[in-house]
């Protein structure tokens, strides 16, 4: 012990650490505080840590390619020891995290603890919440099964709407026009450093600031803030009925943290890891890509909104809720804190609650809009290929192995996913078929790792045949411009 005490002073001499964390310890919280309503904040800490330690695990043994990331994950669940186990905890983990996350900013809200001091407080938290459901999509697209696949290409499809920097923005998610290797690179950085270092960064911030202003106290009714006096009240508060952080506070948080921990152990013990499921193919579309519980409403939502709204509500939704949860301590930065004298809070809370658990619910039946009713075993029908080449009816053939009419129609028969190809050379030239089918686009996957350039080269060919016979397929005049221009200086160079 003795040799213990004199390394630990060793340490201390040239650290200074102890002085710190015995004030960061000791120091006082209102006795009203040590409540089990405050014990989520150190619990969403728990799980943050637990996250660290089970991705560095992982991270030891997969591997981030497109060709061996689905068997990296296979032989995690079947080869290494525990191995499903790992990822079974860090899974649950972060479905534990973001709900935990979530009731914490809940009980903050209706505690009125973003307001004055605490308004930066409130804000690192909203950013925190956006990190970790950052941390959450990013770790589903690592599954890279088919579900990541086609979740990955919706995300995709919703950056890609965003004004001006959409198509910048998709290229540097994707690291390419298409997803590919280079794709889950990229979000292996993202999930493992980058994201984890803000959140690690924010954390800290977050905890230094709840030390520096203090534990919100309990809000009593009639106790209102005024930014003139509320400092002043709260050290005397503390002072006349303050306690220890450590040990008067503590033990009910270190209890919650345990039992957070073991439902996540005995939910990775009883459920098992997430995935994978069948390994990512984009000609396979008999599946419908759910993404994990937090993501849910935001599913049914776009699969139940019409096509039109889905735009607008894309881009004005989400950036209006995060300005609103940004603004918030700043319209209602003073006033009454308890939520028995605030209705108008609780309310609100109940109807956000009501409204995401309603569509959770529903994404459970609802379907990948719009249905799917085609089968992709009808032959193409016998106009489209009438008087075609050679090359032609081998691009109609891809377009039928490859089950394009799953999601497209032809004939007035197929899938109603995408739209119509009845005349779809009407509308796309030769070079947007080809960008269309290697890059994907709006709702519509890259086929540019299906497809080899003859087979690409045979099915566009096909698809320009597909107008009607009234019309003349889509022409770059642009192109033909400069073509005609290079031709014409030709001949006036030959003799």
């Amino acid at each position: 012990m003795r040799m213990i005490t004199k390394i630990g002073e060793w340490f201390d001499h040239r650290l200074q650490l102890a002085a710190p964390i015995r004030e960061a310890a000791g120091h006082p919280v209102p006795r009203s505080t040590a409540s089990w309503f405050y014990v989520f904040g150190s619990a969403a800490l728990t799980v943050f840590i637990l996250q660290l330690v089970t991705g560095i695990l992982l991270a030891l043994i997969y591997v981030p390619s497109a060709g061996e990331a689905w068997s990296s994950l296979q032989a995690l669940n079947h080869q290494v020891a525990l191995g499903w186990f790992i990822r079974a905890m860090h899974g649950w983990g972060s479905n534990f995290m973001v709900a935990v996350v979530l009731i914490h900013m809940v009980q903050v809200f209706l505690f009125g603890a973003h307001k004055y001091p605490r308004e930066l407080t409130w804000i690192i938290g909203v950013f925190l919440l956006l990190m970790t459901l950052g941390m959450a999509f990013t770790g589903q697209v690592l599954r890279f099964d088919q579900d990541a696949y086609w979740g990955l290409g919706i995300g995709a499809s919703i950056a890609s709407r965003v004004p001006i920097v959409g198509p910048f923005v998709v290229k540097l998610m994707l690291g390419g026009p298409i997803i590919a290797g280079a794709t889950l690179s990229r979000f292996f950085a993202l999930h493992v450093f980058v994201i984890p270092g803000l959140l690690i960064g924010f954390v800290s911030l977050h905890v230094l600031m709840v030390l520096k202003l203090g534990i919100n106290e309990w809000p009593m009714p009639g106790r209102v803030v005024k930014r003139a006096t509320y400092e002043a009240e709260y050290h005397a508060l503390t002072k006349k009925d303050g306690a220890p952080f450590v040990p008067y506070a503590i033990w009910k948080d270190m209890f919650f943290a345990a039992f957070i921990l073991f439902a996540v152990a005995a939910c990775a013990f009883y459920f098992g890891p997430f995935g994978p499921t069948g390994q990512p193919d984009p000609t396979i579309i008999q599946t419908a890509p759910k993404p994990d519980y937090f993501f849910l409403w935001l599913y049914a939502l776009l699969s139940l909104l019409p096509p039109a709204l889905e735009t607008p509500f894309l881009l004005i939704g989400p950036p209006l809720v995060i300005l609103v949860l940004i603004l918030l301590p700043f319209l209602s930065g003073e006033g009454e804190k308890s939520w028995k004298r605030r209705p108008i809070a609780v309310v609100t809370v109940l109807m956000i609650a009501i409204t995401l658990g309603t569509f959770t619910r529903m994404a459970q039946f609802t379907p990948w809009s719009p249905h799917m009713n085609a089968w992709s075993g009808d032959p193409v029908p016998d106009k489209s290929i009438h008087g075609s080449t050679a090359l032609e009816r081998q691009g109609a053939l891809v377009f039928q192995v490859k089950q394009c009419r799953n999601c497209h129609s032809l004939g007035d028969a197929g899938g109603q996913r995408g739209p119509s190809l009845d005349s779809v050379a009407v509308r796309l030239t030769q070079d947007q078929l080809i960008r269309q089918v290697i890059q994907g686009g709006g709702n519509m996957p890259a086929y540019g790792n299906n497809l080899s350039p003859a087979e690409t080269t045979a099915l566009v060919a096909f698809l320009e045949t597909l107008h009607p016979t009234t019309q003349n397929p889509a022409r770059d005049a642009a192109r033909e411009l400069v073509l005609g221009n290079g031709q014409l200086q030709t001949s006036r160079t030959q003799p």
